[in-house]
């Protein structure tokens, strides 16, 4: 399936223009490095001679090491925080086509799958949509934010190679003490390959229901002191709903060298997707309707991202402690029609930054202390455009046309102090966000003269900054070498987005926004032995000055919400070749304000798209040393559709089985039978404009893999 349609104009080349790069040379630096650290594996292919390995089991690793909690290399049993990682093997083992079947496994996570590719996110929150619905999660390539702050996507994990990633880490909780904005109610980071890994290269390709066929290239090659990695994948899908489907292509390359002073990690890492839409069907349940749920009530609907990220981080070891500094950049470029609105106005959005990370760790006795500077530049630009005249408040033309150039710039430090048993921890970061926003169409109205309540409305050009302190402290005790407790108070923040600022509606021409803030106290219990680990946590967060957009379309931040419950994650080792692993979590979501998100009082309701219980459990069976097989069971809960409480979704549940085969040590087969017991379920429920809507799950579908693997 090939897909065409009318890119954005602005070229990374011009971007980067305008940030001050020279374009030609950073081309040829990419196209250098990718073929010198080519050439170098090339060069040393024929040095490899370590083996393939054969089937991975699925059980608890023996060292649990964790980075996004602290930036750096950290002991789990030694971390304050809720913190779920999904590893390489069961990644392999799930062969997730979307990023919801991968991080659904991590407690007090959902990512609500849309169609294609199009996802929304929930940690330790609801499934935020709308005004304020994005930019609550800081999502990451190696802690570099996959967006440029202040110009988020609620879609924005499809940029990254998941399938193939060292790792998935997902921090519950704020943590912006150390990311910064976005990380309010968490931090999902994805961890890129190991080029100095010794697993095995391999060749796949993937089959399965809809056309579906995915090919993908794992290769490293290593010297004494260097090594090169390259990870591509390629999918293509025709849907399963009509006119719908997706082509989408993904590259991450990666050179390590390791130095007698510097150590150096370079990556640069792309992608692109082509997509086809479907939107919702509308009616009550209508997604138990054979016929409905094939439908496509918007087959003109599409998405085209393109993306690319690279960095190049080099470390080395003082007398005092660690010194690394990462500079990077950023690009991407997005069109969507906006098939969710009934006007459907094409948006076509993009946005090119460059950065740097400097960070300095070291320790005086007792004391362990992270120093970090963050900066981040980026000019962007959105427009949004319709073709047909919908109604006088909504016409076609031009809606918005605008620049903004946005610096982030932070410092950050926090402060480890180790007595007898006992770990305190205290850290702050002091960070300055500016947005320089220039009009580029007529300032006020997009309608005719004498049209009142316009629906667009241009701000005219404006600066705005925000300055915000953001502090956390913990405490730490050790049990034993087996088991931790913990108590973590921390303060999560937000600045508003771009889109919030300056894509007004009905005549509004100045915000006066004021950066979101969450403050959030946790307990937890750790237990790790060689056969059982439980994670366990409580948390109660408050938020204030959540952003929304009232029933009068004004967006506004007085918002205030709390987000309360509790969470477990259990893993259980049977015996060498029988695993069980569960979460479950918990959790309250309300409106504790008077909002004037309805025209009734909705203070103390839940809020809409939030199930109270979440979970799952997968019970493994090594059957012997080629063959594995596992079965997951995911629970969704019940959740209101719309603030008043009056819209429900009954929830799901959905039983998966996974099998990965060694057929011999070159070949491995793998198959993965989705909704195994045939639910007609929704992947997303929604209650807008009058009517029920659903994204609507996929019926029993079948994947097979078969692997070429061979020794590096």
């Amino acid at each position: 399936m090939t897909i065409f349609h009318p890119q954005v104009t602005h070229s990374f080349a011009e971007r980067i223009a305008n940030l001050g790069f020279a374009p030609r040379a950073v081309s040829a630096a990419l196209v250098i490095l990718l073929l010198a650290c080519g050439g170098n594996a090339l060069a040393n292919s024929a040095q490899i001679e370590s083996s393939p390995s054969a089937v991975s089991k699925i059980d608890q690793p023996i060292e649990r090491i964790v980075v996004t909690a602290n930036r750096s290399k950290t002991a789990l049993l030694s971390t304050p925080a809720g913190v779920g990682v999904i590893h390489s093997a069961e990644l392999d083992l799930i062969g997730h086509q979307h990023i919801n079947q991968a991080l659904g496994r991590i407690a007090g996570t959902w990512i609500s799958r849309g169609n294609g590719q199009e996802h929304l996110t929930a940690v330790r929150s609801p499934v935020l949509t709308g005004a304020g619905g994005c930019g609550a999660f800081f999502m990451a390539l190696d802690g570099i934010s996959l967006r440029a702050p202040g110009f988020c996507n609620a879609n924005q994990l499809f940029d990254a190679n998941s399938e193939q990633a060292r790792s998935i880490e997902v921090l519950r909780g704020p943590a912006s003490a150390l990311y910064g904005t976005n990380a309010v109610h968490g931090v999902i980071n994805i961890l890129s390959p190991d080029a100095f890994s010794n697993e095995a290269n391999y060749v796949a390709i993937r089959a399965g229901r809809d056309d579906h066929i995915k090919t993908s290239l794992g290769f490293r090659s290593q010297q004494e002191d260097s090594a090169f990695g390259l990870f591509t994948n390629l999918t293509q899908n025709n849907g399963y709903q009509a006119n719908s489907g997706y082509d989408q292509q993904k590259l991450t390359a990666v050179y390590e060298h390791r130095g007698d002073t510097w150590q150096n990690k370079t990556l640069v890492d792309m992608a692109n997707l082509n997509q086809e839409t479907a939107g919702f069907v509308e009616g009550f349940e209508i997604f138990k309707d054979d016929q409905a749920r094939r439908s496509n009530p918007n087959p003109e609907a599409y998405r085209d991202v393109k993306s690319l990220r690279a960095y190049s981080a080099f470390s080395r070891e003082l007398n005092t402690g660690e010194l690394t500094i990462t500079p990077f950049i950023r690009w991407n470029e997005m069109a969507f029609l906006q098939h969710f609105l009934p006007w459907k106005a094409l948006e076509e959005n993009s946005s090119a930054s460059m950065g740097l990370q400097a960070q300095y760790s070291y320790v005086v006795g007792e004391l362990s202390v992270i120093a970090g500077l963050d900066s981040d530049f980026t000019r962007a630009n959105l427009r949004e455009t319709q073709t047909q005249n919908f109604s006088p408040t909504i016409p076609a033309g031009e809606h918005y046309d605008y620049d903004v150039d946005a610096t982030q710039i932070a410092s950050y430090l926090q402060l480890q102090w180790q007595v007898v048993d006992f770990l305190i921890s205290a850290g702050g970061r002091v960070e300055y966000i500016n947005y320089d926003y220039n009009n580029l169409l007529s300032d006020g109205s997009a309608c005719a003269i004498g049209v009142t309540a316009c629906r667009f409305s241009r701000p005219a050009d404006q600066e705005v900054d925000f300055t915000v302190f953001s502090p956390s402290l913990s405490v730490l005790y050790s049990i034993n070498n087996q088991q931790s407790i913990y108590a973590k108070w921390s303060q999560g923040f937000r600045a508003p987005q771009a889109t919030e600022l300056f894509r007004l509606q009905n005549n509004q021409t100045i915000t006066d926004l004021e950066e979101e803030k969450m403050d959030a106290l946790e307990l937890g219990w750790r237990l790790y032995s060689d056969n059982v680990s439980i994670d366990a946590a409580i948390f109660v967060q408050e938020k204030s000055n959540f952003i929304f957009q009232d029933s009068n379309r004004q967006n506004l931040s007085n918002g205030e919400t709390s987000h309360n419950g509790a969470e477990i994650l259990v893993s259980y080792n049977v015996n060498d070749n029988v695993y069980v692993k569960g979460n479950l979590s918990y959790a309250k979501h309300e409106y504790t304000n008077a909002l004037t998100l309805a025209r009734t009082n909705i203070k103390g309701n839940e809020i809409d798209t939030a199930p109270e219980f979440m979970g799952s459990v997968q019970l493994g069976w090594n059957i012997n040393s080629a063959l594995l097989t596992e079965l997951s069971l995911q629970r969704l809960g019940n959740y209101f559709l719309n603030p008043e409480n009056t819209a429900e979704y009954a929830g799901h549940t959905l039983l998966d089985l996974n099998l990965r085969y060694a057929y011999s040590d070159q070949v491995v087969l793998s198959a993965n039978i989705y909704n195994l017991l045939n639910e007609d379920y929704a992947e997303r429920a929604d209650f807008g404009f009058g009517n029920y809507r659903y994204f609507v799950g996929q019926p029993r579908r079948i994947f097979l893999t078969a692997t070429w693997q061979w020794a590096q």
